[in-house]
């Protein structure tokens, strides 16, 4: 009996932290609660912050603060039109364009979303800013970052010892946020994860954009110019956390009618 208990208590961890996602109505994998999450995240953008520079004051700032609140705006909207009004209600939104280099923006569980300078030239005008903070705040709204996280804490876990998955939960949460994972476990477990995270975020990022007022075809022309950046030698696709350009561009193609159908039954943001 005593070499079926871990199987039971894993059984039993997986049941009790499935939880239905509101914008996108799955059961997700999750041991991380909000209030536990978001003190974390807030306090690695504050740090991040104080250690990179902020760029204010400039078109391209402004912008960027356009573009976040139409995208805010446009994520209370359209949890409201899901019956979800308190869903954000402990969301502390900012959009910060940082100095640097890499071709990169995200945003962290709780509304904290960074746009590096790099980026703009690919994102060009508005529109391709919104693709762009559009999909990375729809990685917050899915809890992509929880459901990470509670993936990576079975993998730390492995099979001894299952109940420390539920025990000291905020030191387990504050060392595995930054947590860089092996090739092995990678390639079988985080990676596919992954990029279904992706594409879920691609589908809500085009709904978002399209309710702030954005057409969503404009989304092809920014990934056609990412994939013109990239070129020919990138990470092949199984080896990589993002679907490959041809992927993301064929999906996106499928996906923009419902983002454009939602959008109408919704509103979009004046």
């Amino acid at each position: 009996m005593k070499k079926y208990l871990p199987i039971g208590i894993f059984a039993a961890l997986l049941v009790c932290a499935c939880a239905t996602n509101p914008i996108t109505g799955k059961q997700n994998l999750n041991f991380v609660s909000n209030s536990e999450l978001f003190p974390t995240s807030f306090q690695q953008y504050n740090a991040f912050i104080a250690e990179n520079k902020v760029i204010t004051g400039t078109a391209d700032a402004k912008r960027v603060d356009l573009v976040g609140s139409k995208i805010k705006a446009a994520a209370e909207k359209y949890l409201t039109y899901l019956g979800q009004t308190q869903y954000l209600k402990d969301y502390r939104w900012e959009y910060k364009l940082v100095d640097n280099k890499e071709v990169n923006a995200w945003c962290l569980p709780g509304g904290k979303i960074v746009v590096y300078s790099g980026i703009l030239p690919v994102t060009q005008d508005e529109a391709g800013l919104a693709t762009v903070m559009g999909h990375e705040v729809s990685h917050a709204l899915a809890n992509h970052g929880a459901q990470r996280m509670s993936a990576a804490q079975l993998q730390q876990i492995g099979g001894v010892a299952l109940d420390a998955a539920t025990s000291n939960k905020s030191e387990s949460t504050r060392q595995i946020f930054s947590q860089a994972y092996g090739v092995g476990s990678e390639v079988g477990v985080m990676l596919p994860f992954s990029r279904s995270n992706e594409s879920e975020a691609d589908k809500i990022g085009l709904t978002l954009m399209a309710i702030a007022g954005y057409n969503p075809d404009d989304a092809i022309a920014f990934w056609s110019r990412m994939s013109a950046k990239s070129g020919a030698g990138g990470t092949p696709e199984f080896m990589s956390t993002h679907p490959s350009d041809a992927t993301r561009i064929a999906n996106l193609k499928k996906l923009i009618p419902e983002a454009k159908a939602t959008a109408l039954k919704v509103g979009t943001i004046r």
